[in-house]
C-alpha cells in the first residue's frame, strides 16, 4: 500500500516555476487519496466535479465498445492530470481505474478554475496537458487504419518499452505488471489472437514473456518490424 504523506508542489515537475501564492492555493484546495489497484475512480457518463491529478502510481483510462469490449485509450503516470477535459459541463466520456497501487490529489473544479483565472502559468500547465492528450489521440487514430494484428503489437510494445523501459542484460524491460488481457484490451483485440502473436515474437526472439513481465530483446527490432522495413 503507497503511503499518503506530506507532499510539496514544488517537488512535481508540472508547477515547478509556478508562483509562490499559487502553490499555496493549490495546496489550501487540494485533498489527497489512495486509490487501490483495481478500483475504479468514475464511470463513462459519470458527473465529475473533481479534477484528478496522479502524485504516486498509474491510472488506466479506457471505453466500452458497443460489444462490451474494454478498450484502454491511456495508461496516466505520476505528475499527470486524469480529467481536465471535465472542466466543461458534461458527463465524463471514458472511465478511469487504478492499474496500481495509486495516490491521486483532486481539486473540486470550481476551485481549481477559480485558481487558473488568477494565474495564467497554471492556465498554460492545464491547456499543455490536454494537448498531450490530444497528441496521443491522434497517435491513435493513424493507427486505426487497416494494419495486421503482429505489426499493431510489435508497434505497441515498441512504444511501451519506450515510455515505460527499464534496461537489463536481456533487452528492455517494459515496467508494467503486464498481462495478455490487458494488451488485447489497449489494441482492441481477442486475448487468444494477441496471444498467437506474442507466441510468434517470442519463437523469433524478439521478445521475453514470463510472469507478466515483458522484455524486449531489441527495441529497434520491434521498430523494423512494424514498420514494414
Amino acid at each position: 500500500m503507497i503511503e499518503i504523506g506530506n507532499f510539496d508542489f514544488n517537488k512535481l515537475s508540472m508547477f515547478k516555476d509556478m508562483d509562490e501564492s499559487t502553490l499555496k492555493l493549490l495546496k489550501q484546495k487540494s485533498f489527497k487519496e489512495y486509490v487501490p489497484k483495481g478500483k475504479i475512480l468514475f464511470y463513462e457518463r459519470d458527473r465529475v466535479d473533481r479534477i484528478y491529478f496522479i502524485l504516486n502510481g498509474k491510472m488506466t483510462m479506457y471505453r466500452m465498445s458497443e460489444e462490451g469490449q474494454k478498450r484502454i485509450i491511456y495508461i496516466l503516470n505520476d505528475g499527470e492530470f486524469i480529467n481536465e477535459v471535465t472542466f466543461e459541463n458534461l458527463p465524463v466520456s471514458i472511465s478511469c481505474q487504478a492499474f496500481e497501487d495509486s495516490c491521486i490529489l483532486y481539486f473540486l473544479k470550481k476551485d481549481l478554475m477559480e485558481i487558473m483565472s488568477g494565474d495564467f502559468d497554471l492556465t498554460c500547465v492545464i491547456m499543455n496537458s490536454m494537448a498531450k492528450k490530444i497528441r496521443r489521440l491522434y497517435r491513435q487514430l493513424k493507427n486505426t487504419v487497416p494494419l495486421r494484428m503482429d505489426k499493431k503489437l510489435a508497434a505497441k510494445l515498441w512504444k511501451l518499452s519506450r515510455d515505460y523501459g527499464v534496461k537489463t542484460e536481456e533487452g528492455t524491460l517494459i515496467d508494467l505488471n503486464m498481462s495478455i488481457t490487458y494488451l488485447a484490451d489497449m489494441l482492441g483485440s481477442t486475448r487468444e489472437t494477441v496471444s498467437r502473436c506474442m507466441n510468434g515474437f517470442k519463437k523469433k526472439g524478439m521478445i521475453i514473456f514470463q510472469n507478466r513481465k515483458i522484455i524486449v530483446v531489441d527495441p529497434k527490432v520491434l521498430s523494423l518490424y512494424f514498420r514494414g522495413i
